[in-house]
């Protein structure tokens, strides 16, 4: 079973996308992860894909498709696995639709652009761990320290609420359209679609997300 997980930033895609692996055993493909991994192993795609890098430019689909198709025969895949951050356009959607990589399943995690500016102006990082606090919703026990170490928390410079819509636009223009994409593919059967509200309890989500998959397996 393959995997696309939608949504705007800041939905919570990252945190769902760890339980929903962590739970069946897919693996979690990152195209961020897999450019690094292959520029530091200076294969031929990460050879070119650090020339383009290295110019300013951003790599181009086919390279990215072509690092997925490959990442998506390894043995981990087997058992399923889940796009992180990909497709980001509808380009790319197209090309990922004809590959060997193809969705099973696509998963639309929504939430108005009020509540993700709340979530994301409010939140600081513990940046060795990765883990994410909230002054609101999920506060360190010692403000601006991490629970588990006692280390400084650190706040993104693009959390801030001018940044944040900024994002948010640009998600709308570029990778909204996805949505529309991947509803007309399940309309025509080529992929099941999961519609899911964003602004519910994590552990709510999961549950709607484990059992939904659990169906299509």
């Amino acid at each position: 079973m393959r995997i696309i997980l939608l949504g705007p930033p800041g939905v919570g895609k990252g945190t769902q996308a760890e339980k929903i692996c962590e739970y069946f055993g897919f693996a979690r493909i990152s195209t961020g992860d897999m450019l690094r991994d292959n520029i530091s192993r200076q294969t031929t795609l990460g050879l070119q894909a650090k020339q383009i890098m290295n110019s300013g430019e951003l790599v181009s689909d086919e390279i990215i498709l072509e690092i997925v198709r490959i990442r998506t025969q390894s043995d981990d895949c087997r058992v399923g696995c889940l796009f992180d951050g990909f497709p980001r356009t509808l380009p790319q959607a197209q090309a990922l639709d004809d590959s060997p990589a193809a969705p099973d399943v696509v998963v639309d995690l929504d939430l108005d652009d009020d509540s993700i500016i709340l979530r994301l102006c409010g939140r600081s990082v513990h940046p060795a761990s990765g883990r994410v606090y909230h002054v609101t919703f999920s506060p360190p026990k010692i403000p601006g320290k991490d629970d588990i170490t006692g280390e400084p928390l650190v706040r993104r410079d693009d959390d801030n609420e001018d940044t944040v819509r900024t994002r948010l636009e640009v998600f709308r223009l570029q990778t909204a359209p996805l949505k529309m994409h991947y509803s007309d593919a399940a309309e025509q059967g080529r992929v099941r679609f999961i519609g899911c509200d964003g602004g519910r309890k994590i552990e709510e989500i999961t549950h709607q997300l484990i059992q939904e998959i659990q169906k299509l397996r």
